[in-house]
């Protein structure tokens, strides 16, 4: 019996594809997900679960069940336990032999090794774009005097966040903000004395 699993990264996203594929192969029991490759996999698990000896847990693509290579070995070993084999619709995986298992375990290494790549080169822009002065997060709506005269007012003590924005004529968010940009190592123990007030 083909035992079918569909995962998408995000609820916006839409499993139907994933499904009908599955359909059209003749999966007739579907396990989805929808969370990213990081979360939790609850229908996965259960998929797994429910495979009895010689069933075979049926995926679109071999990236919807393994987040890393260790993560992709240790669900065919769970998948093995069971008597089960795993089989991709869209690559050449298939672990009723040896040469599939094979094939298996260089996929999703070559899928790791993509991550990583794609992990460095996001990390590789941002450092080039932090060089070139770029900044992320909301735009600074004070100046910076502005702001060092809010946050002293604010320390000075017997007003509220709010109080402190009002003076100021700005936002509340604002003016915390401001606040835990200025003071960062000391917000919390800080903020927690003002609420106390």
């Amino acid at each position: 019996m083909l035992v079918g699993y569909a995962r998408v990264s995000t609820s916006d996203q839409d499993t139907a594809m994933q499904l009908d594929a599955l359909r059209s192969a003749g999966v007739r029991r579907v396990f989805q997900d929808k969370s990213s490759g990081v979360g939790a996999r609850p229908q996965l698990q259960r998929a797994i679960d429910s495979l009895a000896r010689g069933e075979t847990l049926v995926v679109w693509k071999l990236d919807r069940i393994a987040r890393s290579l260790p993560d992709l070995l240790a669900l065919i070993g769970r998948v093995k336990d069971r008597g089960a084999l795993i089989k991709s619709l869209t690559e050449p995986i298939d672990t009723s032999n040896p040469i599939g298992e094979f094939t298996l375990q260089v996929l999703g290494a070559v899928a790791q090794l993509e991550r990583s790549m794609i992990r460095e080169r996001v990390m590789a822009g941002q450092a080039a774009a932090r060089a070139r002065g770029k900044t992320w997060g909301p735009s600074r709506t004070l100046s910076v005097e502005r702001e060092a005269a809010l946050v002293r007012y604010f320390l000075a003590g017997g007003v509220t966040y709010r109080e402190t924005a009002e003076e100021f004529g700005v936002g509340l968010g604002v003016a915390k903000y401001a606040i835990y940009r200025v003071l960062r190592p000391d917000a919390p123990y800080l903020v927690r004395k003002r609420r106390g007030r």
